[in-house]
Formats: C-alpha cells, sequence, structure tokens
C-alpha cells in the first residue's frame, strides 16, 4: 500500500481529553471559589485574543475599532490641517474670548466632546463648519468637508487638549 504525501493525509485524531494537554485547566476538583476568579483563569486569553482580532478585522471605519493612541495623533494631524490657521496652541485669532482653553469652553457652553463635534462640523458665529452635509451654506468652510469619523477624532483631540492646558503638539504628525 503506498502512503500519501504529507500534504494529503487526513489530520491525526486528537487525543482522549484526558491525555490532552490544556494551557487551562479548570476541573470541578480545581474550580476556583468564584466565577470572576475562573473566568480570570480559563477565560480571559481566550476573551482577550478574540477581541484583539475582531478589533484588527473590524477596520476603520469602526470608531471602537480605534486605538485611542491612533485617534489622538489622526486628530492632531487633522488639527494642524485644519485648525492651526486660527487655533494655533488653542487660541483664536478672530475672537480672543472664544478660545479653546476648557475655560472659554465651559464659559461658552462648548465643554463636551459632542458639543466640539456640533460646533466643529455646522459652524457657529465666525466658526465655519467642516461637515459633509453642513448647512447653510455661508456658515460653511469653502475649503473641502471632513468626514464624519475625522471630526469626531478632533474634537476628541481638542477635547483632550483643552483638558491638558494644550501642551504643544509636533509639527510632524503628518
Amino acid at each position: 500500500m503506498h502512503q500519501l504525501p504529507l500534504a494529503a493525509r487526513p489530520p491525526a485524531p486528537l487525543p482522549h481529553s484526558s491525555q490532552r494537554r490544556a494551557s487551562c485547566r479548570c476541573s470541578r476538583k480545581q474550580a476556583p471559589p468564584s466565577l470572576a476568579v475562573a473566568v480570570k483563569k480559563c477565560a480571559a486569553a481566550p476573551l482577550l485574543a478574540a477581541t484583539l482580532l475582531l478589533g484588527a478585522a473590524a477596520g476603520p471605519d469602526l470608531p471602537a475599532a480605534t486605538p485611542p493612541a491612533f485617534a489622538l495623533w489622526r486628530g492632531a494631524a487633522l488639527f494642524q490641517k485644519a485648525c492651526i490657521g486660527c487655533h494655533d496652541t488653542g487660541g483664536n485669532i478672530l475672537q480672543p474670548g472664544a478660545t479653546l482653553s476648557m475655560k472659554d469652553l465651559e464659559r461658552n457652553g462648548v465643554a463636551t466632546e459632542e458639543e466640539i463635534y456640533n460646533i466643529t462640523y455646522y459652524g457657529k458665529g465666525r466658526m465655519p463648519g467642516y461637515g459633509e452635509k453642513c448647512t447653510p451654506r455661508g456658515q460653511c468652510t469653502f475649503g473641502p468637508r471632513l468626514p464624519e469619523e475625522d471630526i469626531k477624532m478632533l474634537a476628541a483631540f481638542v477635547k483632550s487638549q483643552a483638558e491638558n492646558g494644550w501642551p504643544k503638539i509636533d509639527a510632524d504628525v503628518e
């Protein structure tokens, strides 16, 4: 009888469960006293691996898949492209009382990421809107518009910078 080449052979049968070598041994006799401890011991590694794989496979369009460090880096790059002309170091060259400092944001009722997002998307006063569906036309920028995800990252960046007193932004972010 001829032997099949290795690639054509069926996989070897798995050893009997008592012979299998498992990285996590949780039998009834060895079971930890609480469910939380059992989850930590027996499910943490597979859950972590699944989370990392699913997060990486989800793609850049899903906010949950965007690591915070990347979102802040991307927000800094967008800020340098679209905002730094008027808001260098968090200031405001057109309206000195409407800077991006936390104190001014709170005083002007724009202290949350959502409120920063709305003003960036639709504009307000002298601040033009940058959203793709910004209306009315006269309130929106005449330059390129930004997708929603970019405006979300930009709002997160502005909020983070305001909370930290506007530390210096690296000039070579992109």
